[in-house]
């Protein structure tokens, strides 16, 4: 079976590059809209927008959405393992940790995939180097959670552990996506928000109320960003690299989102990543080169 490092041409590198950075501003709306929403509504209203924004784009474009009701199951399936669930940690854990802390974190996710690959799938083996990255991503791992994980569960580490748990989630998600690769990606970007919405109106108005919230206009623009262009445009792109360069390779988008996360949080929000966030973010950015394999290839 090919290679799927074989098949990243330049214009899917570019998307990677493209959808890192509508990725890496997600962590700073969220960290914006956190101020004065609360978690459950605010990925409310994200998949909620970004679901309606996908069907206008799909009637106006004349494409057709599935009947078949194994489809939609899969879909809502989707929409737990890569929205529901990840989407409420991310926004849970973002306030007690800082955006760019959040953003490295999730870095994470590719150090899930190879692993979660090995076994699921029959085309993406953990060779020695991909180890090496798991490792590597795991030392990282630990630097940044630091020290203070010895003195017990606060609520900073209860927050990067949401995280953590955010990217194990899109993993599986990444892998389980992948029998989506004959589907059209807008239908289902489509099909997986509307689950996800379809799942999130009773979560949120049992649990938070959300029409009692009054956000302020910069959060609402938050919400508009977030949902618009950080989940509505971005999982076009996302599925449609997925189908043509594997679950593995389209998590190596993770490699370039903290750079844009921390530049916004660092030049907007006047966050101040400490020396253990940079070793852990340098650590994990090297178990993504292993991961990867071609950096690696062209060394020698």
């Amino acid at each position: 079976m090919k290679n799927m490092n074989q098949v990243m041409g330049a214009g899917l590198w570019f998307l990677i590059v493209i959808l890192s950075i509508i990725w890496g501003a997600s962590f700073f709306f969220v960290e914006i809209a956190v101020e004065k929403m609360t978690p459950l509504t605010i990925v409310l209203y994200r998949v909620g927008f970004a679901a309606f924004l996908l069907w206008g784009f799909v009637w106006f474009t004349d494409r057709k959405m599935p009947k078949n009701p194994g489809i939609w199951g899969a879909f809502l399936a989707i929409g737990i393992l890569n929205n529901v669930i990840p989407f409420t940690l991310i926004t849970w854990g973002q306030q007690y940790i800082d955006s760019s802390l959040a953003s490295i974190l999730n870095a994470t996710t590719p150090v899930f995939s190879v692993i979660l690959a090995h076994f699921l799938t029959k085309d993406e083996p953990l060779t020695t180097n991909r180890l090496t990255g798991v490792l590597f991503g795991w030392i990282g791992v630990a630097i940044l959670i630091g020290i203070e994980a010895l003195s017990g569960v606060g609520m900073k580490i209860a927050g990067q552990a949401a995280v953590l748990g955010a990217a194990l989630l899109y993993a599986f998600a990444a892998i389980f996506g992948r029998r989506f690769k004959d589907i059209d990606p807008v239908v289902v970007a489509a099909g997986m928000l509307t689950g996800s919405t379809i799942i999130m109106i009773p979560l949120a108005f049992m649990i938070e109320q959300p029409l009692a919230l009054d956000p302020a206009p910069v959060t609402w623009a938050a919400l508009f960003g977030l949902s618009a262009v950080s989940t509505a445009l971005a999982y076009i792109i996302y599925f449609h690299v997925l189908s043509k360069a594997g679950a593995t390779n389209i998590l190596l988008v993770t490699f370039l989102i903290p750079v844009s996360a921390i530049f916004l949080g660092m030049m907007v929000l006047s966050e101040t990543p400490g020396w253990n966030v940079f070793l852990g973010l340098a650590l994990i950015f090297i178990g993504l080169i292993f991961i990867d394999g071609r950096l690696l290839k062209r060394l020698k």
